[in-house]
């Protein structure tokens, strides 16, 4: 029943879900950075660690010149980060997820490369799955792990993670780790959260920046068109949509003061 319930779109997206608007994307990677350590002070005081899972494209960049830009030192050592989706290829190929963190976010930040729990990318879209999610079982010991925060693009399909508009992961509700080996985008043998998993966090970040951005954000946003994206629905929890203005430019809200 749960796995089920997590599948479908929000009937109540003002209960979860919130748009903050902010000038541009400098201020949008310096808002996420607040978002995350505000969020991880108060987790590590009642747990002693922090969760996070990341997603590939902007969403580095958005890391990197956040934590360059904040003053203040950010104590990281509790932090354990996940992939929302990865693909499957090598670690040092430019499509890596994980190799993109590597070569950008390990440089700069005093992150042991042990706080990170990667996908095996030598083994078959399936198997690479299936290990991940015992991965991630192990490191939670729930059967369906809640991270502290996601930090989730989108795509200008709709699309978020490996998720993409009218495939059949879309209604997976027994896996929370699944593979794909037909993605629309290249490369396309790739492994993904699916929505239990997503809609089980207790905060999901949408970090957005750009003009292109802006008819999908008000698609989803606005006309409630049904997108992946869209389905992002914590059960118990908070998704937030951070934009910048040209992102927002098309939604009716106001911008961040």
């Amino acid at each position: 029943m749960f796995l089920s319930a997590c599948v479908k779109m929000c009937e109540n997206f003002q209960d979860v879900r919130k748009i903050e608007v902010v000038k541009d994307s400098q201020r949008v990677s310096e808002r996420l950075i607040e978002i995350l350590v505000s969020a991880a002070e108060s987790v590590i005081a009642e747990k002693n660690a922090f969760t996070v899972g990341l997603s590939g494209g902007s969403m580095v960049d958005f890391l990197c010149s956040g934590f360059l830009r904040r003053e203040a030192k950010v104590d990281l050592t509790k932090w354990k980060f996940f992939f929302c989706d990865e693909r499957i290829v090598p670690v040092h190929h430019s499509e890596s997820t994980f190799g993109t963190y590597k070569r950008k976010l390990l440089t700069i930040l005093p992150i042991d490369e042990k706080q990170f729990i990667p996908v095996d990318t030598s083994m078959t879209p399936s198997n690479a799955a299936i290990d991940y999610e015992e991965k991630l079982r192990k490191n939670f010991n729930d059967r369906i792990p809640v991270f502290d925060v996601l930090l989730l693009g989108m795509g200008p399909d709709g699309h978020t993670c490996s998720l993409f508009p009218g495939h059949p992961l879309l209604e997976e509700r027994e896996r929370i780790v699944a593979p794909i080996e037909d993605s629309p985008k290249e490369p396309p043998c790739r492994v993904t959260f699916t929505f239990p998993l997503l809609n089980a966090a207790k905060l999901c970040v949408f970090a957005l920046a750009g003009d292109s951005k802006s008819d999908m954000v008000a698609r989803i946003l606005q006309n409630q068109e049904d997108f992946p994206a869209g389905r992002v629905c914590p059960l118990n929890g908070t998704v937030l949509w951070l934009l910048d203005q040209r992102a927002a430019s098309q939604l009716e809200v106001t911008l961040e003061t």
